[in-house]
């Protein structure tokens, strides 16, 4: 796995824009996306998306983004990661295993580079909706009219620049006008046209998006694993003491009867 340590010293500002950074746009930015969201829920379940989903973070995101209230030690254990692939492929040099996923970017420089420090992502999943990042996460385009080259369909005129673009490729975004209800007409997404191939064919590059999305979705609120795992166990009981419990009132009334 590809380590993205020491990012911002090697590369300077040039290189910081080419991370993920879910900071706020210098201009306001618009909830209502252009297009119809494509459907999507998350599957806490799906252990293998959640590791994927932990790599691309590791690889993608960590180095702007913190996300402070998670440890790795509890992500290793959660998610079924051996502890020592964690240590090697999954830490900047000099953490260790017990401690939060921190940012290796320093905040000065951030807020130099971006205007904003980039926000920490372990509440991100609660923020916003699965279906919203997922589609997010899909819709970068370029844009020779924003300061970092591109732009995004779901969260228009965003700051970040596309991170993942060396998977997804680069592509542009094809607009049509229509007409609404109240008669207002506004720009919708047409369609997308790829310009340059990324690393992932386009199901590829989906299924990535899936599992980052399924990833921040677990960073918002990881207790939800085990509280599920228990919750079954726990509706057993209720069930098999519920009923024995209404043999024994029998029991108890019958004689009052």
């Amino acid at each position: 796995m590809r380590k993205m340590r020491d990012l911002f010293t090697s590369l300077g500002a040039t290189g910081a824009l080419l991370a993920l950074t879910l900071a706020p746009p210098s201009t306001a930015a618009t909830d209502a996306p252009r297009m119809r969201m494509a459907p999507y829920t998350a599957s806490l379940k799906d252990i293998p998306s959640l590791q994927h989903g932990a790599k691309l973070f590791v690889n993608y995101c960590l180095s702007c983004h913190s996300a402070r209230f998670m440890r790795y030690n509890r992500m290793a254990e959660d998610l079924h990661i051996p502890p020592d692939l964690v240590e090697r492929d999954m830490m900047f040099a000099g953490d260790k295993i017990g401690d939060p996923m921190e940012t290796s970017m320093p905040a000065e420089a951030a807020e130099q580079w971006f205007g904003v420090a980039p926000p920490d992502l372990s509440l991100i999943g609660r923020l916003r909706s699965p279906e919203w990042l997922y589609n997010y996460f899909l819709t970068f385009y370029l844009d020779e009219n924003s300061p970092s080259g591109w732009n995004n369909v779901v969260f228009e005129n965003v700051a970040m620049p596309h991170a993942m673009q060396e998977l997804q490729g680069l592509q542009r975004a094809i607009f049509k006008t229509e007409t609404g209800p109240d008669g207002a007409r506004r720009e919708v997404l047409d369609r997308f046209e790829i310009t340059s191939p990324g690393k992932m064919s386009v199901e590829e590059y989906r299924q990535a998006a899936r599992d980052l999305t399924n990833f921040l979705v677990y960073l918002g609120e990881p207790a939800k694993l085990v509280r599920t795992e228990y919750g079954i166990w726990v509706m057993v009981f209720l069930i098999a003491f519920g009923f024995f419990a209404y043999l024994l009132k029998k029991e108890y009334w019958r004689d009052v009867q």
